[in-house]
């Protein structure tokens, strides 16, 4: 999987949305494309088409998105959810165990709480940059 040229979504796919421009992301986005046979489409927030999503650029920017397409509508999982659905959708079963026990009462917010500590300090994890450092909200 290349990150480098930016591609319009495949219709009718699954997309995983991530922050392009932080070292950690990437890094993460590369290492699960290396180790996951199903892995969805990857694309930078930058070069998405948000709007068409249902996103907006502060949650796109806040953390990871899953974009599963329904008949309807996109139904959008975010944060330490949309890396369960990813998992969730593996051909092994273990993943896919792995996966749903992250969407368990109790350890779903021990997942939440994960994910948000990964995200809050992304800029210190292995690949990090300055770059990756998320603003201050106040």
């Amino acid at each position: 999987m290349s990150m480098d040229a930016p591609k319009s979504p495949v219709a009718n796919a699954p997309i995983l949305i991530f922050d392009g421009s932080c070292g950690f992301c990437s890094s993460s986005v590369r290492f699960a494309a290396r180790w996951l046979p199903a892995m969805p489409q990857a694309l930078p927030y930058q070069f998405a088409e948000l709007d068409s999503i249902g996103l907006t650029e502060i949650q796109a920017a806040e953390k990871v998105w899953l974009a599963l397409p329904g008949d309807q509508e996109i139904e959008l999982f975010g944060g330490h959810l949309a890396v369960a659905e990813v998992l969730r959708h593996q051909p092994s079963f273990g993943f896919r165990l792995l996966g749903n026990l992250m969407e368990l009462p109790g350890v779903s917010q021990v997942s939440a709480l994960a994910y948000a500590l990964a995200a809050k300090y992304r800029h210190k994890l292995p690949g990090g940059t300055p770059a990756c450092e998320m603003a201050r909200r106040t």
